[in-house]
Parts: structure tokens; sequence; C-alpha cells
């Protein structure tokens, strides 16, 4: 059967209640990346403010901004250090309506088929879990978003340490299943560190034995990369022929490189403005379907922090974003639950068979 979207039902708010509920406060940001006192924060959540009488959608979302209401009755979600002296900014800490700021967490769930039992057992995600169904369902997601949506994938190194896992996330890329990439300096190098010496951090990425000086491999790949001025411009020097930064500049998918406190050289792509780094990927994540999110702990987190459970598309749909957390530490996905981000998937799994497991699935695997 065809992936079909789950339909978004509205909140009813004459049934809530709510149709005399107040317009929703604003007041003047005091100074510039100063939010007024008592700003209301948002959500991953469709939210909904009163505005002349009338609820309306903020078109978009994420957790830990502001909402400044622009002419028009536009509504635009802003990070508090982009907020502008004198921008009018919706103030109200509750979320029921009552100040006129609606949150509504359950637009997309069905209703129950069958008994619905309080306590059952295995209801959370371990590695005790079985994920059969989790894959399958995520085959056929991505079959439907590569057509209707746009899938963007966030990946820690540990692609680049195994053949396997390069090649499978190199036939993902190619066969249109990848929109955009979020990662950092050291996935793109031990990539490139992979394709022009078969290692990485010094290890064959076949049999994972120790080379001899291969603790130099990714130093050299840095400094050449310098010297080429650009990845690009190294993949056609270096006649670099494979792996994930080869597809993703073969096949012109915007990646974006955010730095690190460690990092190595870094690579000229990789941006050193921990803010910069941001907007870029929220630019990538505006328009984000579906996003999956692999083996990379503090930028799952950040992703999260910066993706809505749901996209308003150019029709007025509402449908919702599917945002998937994979690593093979329950520490890890848990935290992204943790830190609010109740509307991700997670599975428990080494990352390296997940995306092998993946590509076999989506028929691209040679």
């Amino acid at each position: 059967m065809p992936f079909v979207l789950p339909t978004y039902t509205p909140p009813d708010f004459a049934a809530l209640g709510l149709d005399a509920a107040p317009n929703v406060r604003v007041a003047a940001a005091p100074a510039d990346g100063v939010a007024p006192s008592g700003y209301h924060s948002t959500s991953m959540y469709p939210e909904y403010f009163k505005i002349d009488g009338s609820w309306l959608l903020a078109p978009e979302s994420r957790m830990d901004a502001s909402v400044v209401v622009r002419e028009g009755a536009t509504l635009d979600v802003v990070e508090n250090r982009n907020i502008r002296a004198g921008e009018l900014v919706v103030i109200g800490r509750t979320e029921d309506g009552s100040e006129g700021i609606y949150v509504h967490a359950n637009g997309f769930e069905a209703q129950p088929q069958g008994a619905v039992e309080t306590f059952a057992f295995r209801a959370g995600r371990s590695r005790e879990t079985a994920f059969a169904r989790d894959y399958d369902t995520l085959y056929d997601l991505l079959r439907h978003e590569r057509e209707q949506g746009k899938v963007v994938w966030v990946l820690g190194p540990a692609f680049s340490f195994d053949h396997d896992a390069r090649h499978a996330m190199q036939r993902i890329i190619e066969a249109g299943y990848v929109d955009a990439v979020l990662a950092g300096n050291a996935l793109a190098t031990h990539d490139l560190e992979g394709a022009r010496f078969h290692t990485a951090l010094g290890q064959d990425i076949y049999t994972q034995a120790n080379v001899a000086g291969g603790h130099y491999h990714h130093l050299d790949v840095i400094n050449e990369v310098r010297a080429s001025g650009s990845i690009a411009r190294y993949i056609e020097d270096y006649e670099i022929s494979d792996g994930i930064m080869y597809a993703l500049e073969r096949n012109q998918v915007p990646y974006v490189l955010a730095s690190s406190i460690r990092d190595d050289g870094p690579l000229p792509e990789v941006i050193g403005d921990a803010y910069a780094a941001q907007a870029a990927m929220r630019a990538q994540l505006r328009d984000a379907t579906c996003v999956i999110c692999l083996a990379t702990m503090l930028h799952t987190i950040a992703t999260g922090n910066m993706t809505p459970s749901f996209r308003v598309l150019g029709d007025g749909t509402v449908r919702p974003v599917y945002f998937y957390a994979v690593d093979a530490d329950e520490f890890v996905v848990n935290k992204l639950l943790d830190r609010g981000s109740l509307s991700a998937k997670t599975i428990v799994t080494n990352v390296q068979d997940f995306i092998t497991l993946v590509a076999h699935g989506l028929g691209v695997w040679d």
C-alpha cells in the first residue's frame, strides 16, 4: 500500500469554549536581542494566536523562540537573539487559550483501534524493542518523501569509519532520498580520508586494522582540502570517486558543516560561528518534512530544538514532520526526548547496521 499522511484535525475553538477568549497580548521588545517581560516561548507543536478576533496558526515553530506579530497580522517565530527593538512580541505563559494562546499537541492523533490498556509491557523504546515495523514504515515514508517532501539527514562521523556504511549512504544519496545533510567537520574529513587513503582516523575502513602512520591521514586530508580551497575542488584535484561527500557534491545536495571546539583544521566549508551554523541548519530545516538523525548527540538535540512537529504547505494543508533519532546508546535517544522533542521516533541500534539495512530496504544497495 502507498504511504498515506495522517490527516490534521485543527482545534474546534467553539467546542473548547474559546470563542470569547481575549486577543493575545503583545509588548514591544525593549532592545535588540531582548524579549519583553512575560514573553511566550514556543514549542514544536502547532500554536494558535487570537488576533483581531481570529485564531491564527503560526506557520512555523521551533523550541524556545518568541512570536513577533508583524504588519498584516503575520506571525513570525524568531529566536530571541534575533528580535529587534520595538518589534511586537507575544506575551503570555498559558497555553490553554485563556490568554489568546492555544497549543494544539494532538492534531495528528488517530483514534485508537481495538482495546487500549493503561498498563502494557515494553511500551518504551530500548535495545530490547523490536524495530522491524519501524524499518518497514521508514522505507514507505522515504519513498513518499522522495516525491513529495524534503528529507534532511543529520550524520555523525560513525558513517565514515566503515566501508559498507559509506557505500550505503552514497547509494541513498544517489537514489534521491537525501535533500540536505547536516554534519560536522569530522564526518566530512573522515569520509574524504576513506576515499583518499581507505582509512578513517588511521584505521582501515574494511578491516579496522591500524595502518602505519595512519594517524596523519585525516590531518593530511584537511591540509590538502585547504590547499585546494574547497571540498568540491579537492574531489576534482585528487579524483575522488566514492563516499558521502563525493555523492553530495556530484548530486548537488546542500550540506551544512557546523564547527566544534575540538575540530582539527577545519575544512574550508566548516562554519566556525555557532550562531551562523545554527542559522544555516535552520535554513535547511524550515521546509523539511522528514529528519533522520544518526549517531550524533549534540547535532541531534540541536536539530530537534529547531524542528517543529508540523509543516504548513503552500496550499495551507498542515502535515506532520517525521523525526527519527538513531543511536547505539539508549541514553542518547532518551536525552532527545528529555529535551522536549516528544514527537521523535527513536531506534536503538548501531547506525552502521541501520544504514545498510535502509539501503537494502530501499533497493539501492549493489
